[in-house]
């Protein structure tokens, strides 16, 4: 049975050092969707161990209180992510981050490690998912292969500091660098049925340049984006949450559609503008986000 969890609302993914104590003890009062403890980049190598053994004990002493906990292990390429997918599943955290992702073989070897920890440490088989971080021009030019890597993935996420550099560019405020990179990896995660997610913005003095950022992301299909600082929350979850008159329009559209089907009716029009099935399940994609994000309770 696939784990329920799969879909859930990720709007806000927010990176937290897992060297400093401090910053993974309470990070649900700011209320984002998920959290990503970093092993990786943000942790010195000579300060692995010291947290992986923060990590452990957050995972088995904090009550998160419903945000998700991601774990972002080290790259493949070195010999410590074996011991930080066994730290992190034994925690009992929620899902496994993969750094540098460039082939489905990458997901293929993660997911045989996690089955291993799963069994030694009495975790559900299944209980632990997987993403992949993109930081590649090889690896988003595989992203479909990769989206459709394993059935506990539950999305893909772009990385925006290798990636540029490997595409030897940098990253320059615009989003240009990104444009190809975000619709393929959109257009990879929705062909495969998963999620996808944004790189961080890193300039926290320019939150309208944030706005306009994770504004261009959500038209362009993305499901959330990841972030490093709790200012940006706020933005992100009202960008990502379906206004009142979008829900009023999509519980109208639902309603016509069902009635209107019920009598043979193909076409019609609702406040204006003309309707027909293909626009169901946007209308109910549109209710069911409003529902998980708690602006919504009706039955539809």
């Amino acid at each position: 049975m696939k784990n329920p969890n799969l879909k859930r609302l990720r709007r806000s993914m927010m990176f937290l050092n897992c060297q400093k104590p401090s910053l993974i003890k309470d990070p649900y009062i700011y209320k984002p969707d998920c959290i990503i403890l970093d092993l990786e980049d943000a942790v010195a190598h000579s300060e692995k161990d010291a947290a992986r053994f923060s990590l452990y004990h957050a995972l088995r002493e904090i009550d998160y209180r419903g945000v998700e906990r991601v774990v972002r292990i080290n790259g493949l390429d070195t010999d410590l992510w074996e011991e930080d997918i066994r730290c992190a599943v034994a925690g009992g955290c929620d899902s496994i981050r993969i750094s540098k992702t460039e082939t489905a073989a990458d997901v293929k070897k993660v997911e045989a490690a996690i089955i291993a920890a799963e069994k030694e440490f009495g975790r559900p088989e299944g209980s632990t998912l997987i993403m992949a971080a993109l930081e590649s021009a090889k690896g988003v030019l595989n992203s479909l292969e990769i989206c459709q890597a394993s059935e506990r993935m539950f999305g893909i996420a772009l990385s925006g500091g290798d990636y540029t550099k490997d595409l030897q560019t940098t990253i320059s405020g615009t989003g240009v660098e990104f444009m190809g990179a975000r619709q393929f990896m959109v257009m990879a995660a929705r062909a495969s049925g998963v999620q996808c997610f944004d790189t961080v913005y890193t300039n926290l003095n320019d939150m309208e340049g944030f706005r306009r950022d994770v504004e261009t992301i959500h038209t362009m299909g993305f499901d959330g984006k990841s972030i490093i600082n709790p200012r940006q929350i706020p933005i992100v979850h009202e960008i990502f949450t379906p206004k009142e008159k979008e829900i009023i329009f999509a519980e109208k559209v639902v309603r016509e559609i069902d009635e209107k089907s019920a009598q043979g009716i193909g076409v019609f029009t609702v406040d204006g503008k003309m309707i027909d099935i293909a626009f169901y399940d946007g209308a109910k994609r549109t209710l069911a986000l409003a529902k998980a994000a708690g602006v919504y309770k009706g039955d539809l």
